[in-house]
């Protein structure tokens, strides 16, 4: 038991160095990319948004269209 408990905590400490070597070699971006991808990310969000609108509006109407005309021929 006191074998298993030694290599787990072993595991551990070898997984924290690794992932600490790992961070190391991370390239973070610049404020200026973050803001920048971060506008874009909005603005695509507002296009979809704005297309996803006209496609549900324009199918609505179709199909009350198609309902109005079936629910008339009673």
């Amino acid at each position: 038991m006191a074998e298993e408990k030694k290599n787990w905590v072993q595991g551990i400490k070898d997984y924290y160095n690794e992932l600490r070597s790992e961070m190391r070699r991370v390239t973070w971006p610049t404020r200026k990319q973050v803001e920048g991808t971060t506008a874009v990310v909005i603005f695509s969000v507002f296009v979809f948004a704005a297309y996803f609108f006209v496609v549900d509006s324009v199918l609505q109407r179709a199909s009350n269209v198609v309902f109005t005309f079936f629910n008339n021929k009673r």
